[in-house]
């Protein structure tokens, strides 16, 4: 795993310095090497940066930027591809020769071979860039699911890209403002889709897809090769629940095993829950020497999994470190996150994901996360209880009487429903449900978001757009009653690269550690995607997955309600955080700012009292963003 970043400058040059110190505060990314190339070519100049991981042939044959034997393309890449012996075979046979025994080798002779094309033969995690001189043109490329972030900034005269926002700082084209439009995509999401990003003219590009940069015409276009919806669209498969099983297990341990392919030890993230259990058992299955398995647990028992995790590798037989995530360990992290995630993003499992990578990376340097498989295979709760709100919607009638009765209800002088846990959450979806009449697919969408759009604009001091995200692309999808299916796929394209995937390149990375995504080989989701959704959901969540988790594991040690992989943030903002709220979210910092009405800030603080998670969302979100706009802007 790497860093890399780079320009194109069809203007004013950059200079060398800014083309190494871009590169250079991508260290934590690739520690073991670094490597620069500047191209000054007539009326434009190209820099290449990266720095290196070493995880496949670690010696400096795998320095980069690479370039072919005739010296005419050249690479630099960020990434795994698992299958890049059995390319690097064909290869051999059209009579390519090799220096080393890289992937990125193979990656470059498999373009020079067949062309931008060639990127849909690989497996694998990756982003990378490729300068041909004899067509003139830059490929920069991202993988089907996103596992790889790239970002890029674009003025019609400058290029900068890089796998971090960090590294354009060091740029003197970039011109650092902030987009409000984006902004209010953050507080409603808690991260900022793709391909939006928190500084204007910067984009996020997107998964499955790739950008052409013609260096004779000055153009740039972005192109579209692989699209899960398309898979989504396909006639479901006619098959029985026992083939489906042993079409998964095979697919399942194929791809597994391809992410077992490196030249220095890896290890398993093991959390307990069905999706990390399954990893493990099938690989440790296969090998006499134990697997390393990690796992961190919380001190607050009712958010604990730990000891779960620990019964599991026991079963399994893996060698087995276990992290009790102490309040003081999780706060010392929270000043870290701005720099860690380079643009604002709220999601509280950020901790606990930063605190057992450093635990992994004294150990391995290589580490399978087994994410993927809720969004996959029909595992959260927000999937059934859209289809809960749908339902109900469907069956209540007279519903401007019960809109009315909502608005009016004395929850306070209610003993019987105001203990309830989150009841003035779910009265006020169910009244959005009533006065919007929303497809599951718009239900979980609010779900999904801490804030509403009527609560961004109240909190916004200044006017903005709403910008289109992936939530709005469900009128793509041809199946319209299936609801299950309609949710897996904007789940896909939405909250797995913008949140969980971002979240766990940018914990492992930060302490150089390698996370492989097994459940993402993209065979995996070609297939559950035509799965009839009976098959995911079936009276109960990850229907299939469960199954084979069975043929593994015993049922009695999986067989739980899923907890989560989030601290109790509620009551530390209501208790250690209160510092951290006095100071960030002061009425003079916050007029000063002119970004934001204090007055709705004053009134979403008064209410953290209750308990709400929406609440504690709001505030933690307040927090990031001044936390992140205090060492940024």
């Amino acid at each position: 795993m790497c860093g890399i970043t780079g320009f194109i400058n069809f203007n004013a040059p950059s200079s060398h310095e800014e083309l190494k110190q871009m590169t250079q505060s991508l260290h934590h990314r690739g520690p073991d090497d670094e490597g620069f190339e500047l191209f000054n070519l007539p009326d434009i100049q190209i820099g290449l940066g990266h720095k290196r991981l070493s995880i496949i042939d670690i010696s400096m044959r795998g320095h980069q930027p690479m370039s072919n034997m005739s010296k005419d393309c050249y690479i630099v890449y960020n990434g795994e591809i698992y299958n890049h012996f059995k390319i690097r075979q064909e290869l051999e046979v059209s009579g390519f020769q090799f220096l080393s025994s890289s992937d990125t080798e193979v990656v470059l002779n498999a373009y020079v071979n067949w062309g931008i094309g060639s990127i849909e033969r690989f497996i694998g995690m990756f982003a990378f860039t490729i300068f041909d001189q004899k067509k003139n043109k830059i490929f920069i490329v991202r993988d089907r699911a996103g596992v790889k972030p790239l970002y890029y900034y674009w003025d019609n005269s400058t290029l900068l890209f890089g796998s971090e926002l960090k590294v354009f700082f060091h740029n003197n084209h970039f011109k650092k403002h902030l987009d409000l439009n984006s902004l209010s995509l953050f507080f409603k999401y808690g991260y900022i889709p793709a391909p939006h990003c928190i500084y204007k003219q910067c984009h996020k590009l997107q998964p499955g897809h790739y950008l052409e940069i013609d260096l004779n015409k000055k153009t740039m276009h972005e192109k579209k090769y692989w699209d899960v919806i398309k898979f989504y669209n396909k006639p479901k498969f006619n098959i029985s629940e026992a083939d489906a099983l042993n079409v998964l297990d095979t697919l399942l341990t194929n791809a597994f095993e391809y992410r077992m392919v490196s030249d220095v030890p890896v290890g398993v993230f093991l959390s307990g829950g069905y999706d990390s259990s399954i990893v493990t058992a099938i690989l440790q299955a296969q090998r006499s020497k134990k697997m390393k398995t990690f796992t961190i647990g919380f001190e607050e028992k009712e958010y604990n999994e730990a000891i779960y995790a620990k019964q599991i590798a026991k079963y399994i037989g893996t060698d087995h470190e276990e992290l009790i995530c102490k309040q003081k360990d999780a706060l010392e992290i929270i000043p870290e996150l701005s720099n860690i995630y380079d643009e604002p993003f709220a999601d509280t499992s950020a901790i606990p994901t930063i605190l057992v990578s450093r635990m992994a990376r004294k150990k391995v340097k290589v580490c399978l996360s087994a994410d993927g498989g809720d969004e996959s295979f029909a595992g959260y709760n927000k999937y059934d209880g859209s289809l809960r709100y749908y339902k109900l919607n469907k069956i209540l009638a007279y519903p401007n009487v019960i809109i009315h009765l909502l608005d009016n209800m004395p929850i306070k002088d209610m003993p019987g429903i105001k203990n309830i846990p989150n009841i003035k959450q779910r009265l006020e979806m169910i009244k959005l449900v009533l006065e919007k009449n929303p497809s599951p697919v718009k239900i979980m969408d609010l779900i999904s978001q801490n804030f509403r759009q009527a609560e961004i604009d109240q909190l916004f001091f200044k006017p903005f757009q709403s910008y289109s995200t992936g939530f709005h692309s469900d009128y793509l999808l041809y199946h319209k009653k299936d609801h299950i299916n309609n949710m897996l796929a904007i789940d896909y394209i939405t909250y797995l690269p913008e949140d969980i995937l971002t979240k766990v390149d940018r914990a492992s990375m930060s302490v150089s550690l390698e996370a492989r995504e097994p459940l993402l080989d993209h065979r995996i989701i070609e297939f559950a995607a035509q799965l009839p959704s009976h098959l995911k959901y079936n009276r109960t969540k990850k229907y299939l997955l469960k199954k084979l988790c069975y043929k593994y594991l015993p049922k009695s040690l999986l067989d739980r309600p899923k907890k989560g992989f989030s601290p109790p943030i509620g009551s530390w903002l209501q208790n250690q955080l209160s510092d951290y709220i006095s100071y960030y979210l002061d009425k003079d910092r916050i007029q000063r700012e002119n970004i934001f009405d204090y007055n709705e800030i004053k009134r979403i603080l008064g209410t953290l009292s209750e308990g709400s998670y929406r609440t504690s969302q709001k505030i933690w979100s307040l927090l990031i963003f001044e936390m992140w706009y205090e060492k940024y802007c």
